[in-house]
Formats: structure tokens, sequence, C-alpha cells
């Protein structure tokens, strides 16, 4: 395996991939998207509840203060940011949660992702990381089928490497949906999950100790990490290149082989 990178080089490699720094989500976006939150729009709720009423300018605030994106409300189209030192440290706070739970005998991980590009690779390496450490990864609800809304095509949870995801029959699917998420632990609760999107806001609404990335316009996450529901969450773009994700990855399973 590659060496991972220092703190420094990572840094450096996330803005030059986009990962973090200008990224490619434009700001109207981002604004439109929190705007949706503090409505409370169910998509961008991602499976979550909160118990203090969240306005638009809060939203921003507290995405200003997570993610790194620009403060300035007046700032409403063009560029917008992901600050790079945040991604960082909160890919070590998530290593700091994920080898305390890796210590923990008998710990049951799931893992799950909306992105089947993108940031699959991420969560495809960490569950061969804790397999290989000994861990016990929960794979329920194989196979659950449901439609979204009215209209589409039929989705299933399916399972590549132990990574929960949807698929409609002839491709895996993008989704932000919290219903998988609640089918599989309808089945089986773990310990411990490693998420994004509804995924990851239906198990930290159950209770259950939630790790997260998240992109600039996926402000749910942010929030329940704000609320307590989420207990970490990398804000990073979510849908570069794959191969991009290597040097974050190698730095994350690092940090946790380090804590453990």
């Amino acid at each position: 395996m590659t060496k991972a990178p220092t703190r420094d080089e990572l840094i450096e490699q996330l803005v030059r991939t986009q990962v973090a720094g200008d990224v490619a989500t434009p700001r109207d976006n981002n604004l439109d998207h929190y705007r949706s939150l503090a409505v409370g729009d169910p998509h961008y709720l991602l499976g979550l509840t909160f118990e203090s009423t969240w306005s638009y300018r809060d939203v921003l605030a507290l995405m200003a203060k997570s993610a790194g994106v620009i403060a300035d409300p007046e700032h409403r189209y063009g560029q917008d940011t992901i600050d790079p030192e945040r991604t960082v440290a909160a890919t070590e706070a998530m290593g700091d949660r994920i080898a305390a739970a890796l210590s923990r005998p008998g710990s049951r991980f799931t893992l799950a992702t909306g992105h089947p590009t993108g940031i699959m690779v991420i969560h495809l390496a960490l569950a061969r990381f804790l397999a290989a450490h000994g861990a016990t990864l929960v794979t329920p609800a194989e196979g659950w089928m449901y439609q979204p809304g009215s209209y589409g095509r039929r989705r299933r949870i399916r399972y590549i490497e132990d990574v929960a995801l949807l698929d409609d029959g002839g491709a895996l699917v993008h989704t932000h949906d919290a219903a998988p998420m609640r089918a599989m632990l309808a089945e089986e609760r773990p310990d411990f999950v490693i998420a994004d999107h509804g995924w990851a806001g239906a198990a930290g609404e159950a209770g259950i100790e939630t790790v997260a990335f998240a992109d600039s316009n996926d402000p749910g996450l942010f929030v329940g990490e704000a609320e307590g529901k989420i207990a970490v969450t990398v804000p990073l773009d979510d849908n570069v290149l794959p191969r991009y994700y290597g040097p974050l990855t190698r730095y994350l399973l690092a940090w946790i082989t380090a804590g453990l």
C-alpha cells in the first residue's frame, strides 16, 4: 500500500484535486439547499429531525464554521469553498471514533453510501480495513426493495464488499434517501455506522454512533452533528474522480491504525 501523506501533503492534494478548497459545487446550489433545509424539505433533512429551529442564516453560519463555505450571505453566485484544514481535522476526528469503536470487543459496523461513484472507494477501503482488523461487518436487509415516490424504477439494497448501496435492477444509483437504512436497522442494529446522505442521517436519528462524509450542499448531516446526532461529519466534494480520494483514505487508515 502506498505510504500515507503527511498532513501538509494531504492539504495540498485536496486543494489541487478540488476535493476541498475551491470546489465544483456552485455557490447558488449550496444556498438553495440551505434554504430548503431551513423550510424542512425532507430531501435535505436526510432522515434527521432537529430540536432547534434552523433558519437559512443559521444554516449558512454553521456551514461556514463546519465546512468552510464563504460566510457572506451576499455572496450568492460563483465560487464556493470547503476549508481543507476542516476536512483534515474532521478526518482525524473520524479516525479517532473508528479506532475507539474498533478497540471495543465485539463492535459491529455497518457501512453504506449514496455515491456509487466518488466516495464509494473510501467506504470500500474502510470495509476491507475493518475486516482485516477483526471487526464484524453487519450487512442486513440485502435485497430489500422499495419505490421512491410515485414514479421511477424500484430500488433495492445491494452490498459490494460489505458496503451497502442501492441499485435499480440495471445500475447502481445515487441516493439521498433514508428509507434503506431504516429498513436495515429494522432487521439488525450495528454499534457503529460509517455512511453519507440519508444512510448516515437515518442511523444518527436512530441513536447509533455515526460518522459521515458530506458535501457543502448537503447541510443536513452538519446540522445533525451540531445537535449531537452525528458524531463527526467530514466536509469534502463527494463526487470527484475516485482516485483523488486515495491520499485522504490512506491518511484516515493510518490515523485509525495509530489510535489502536
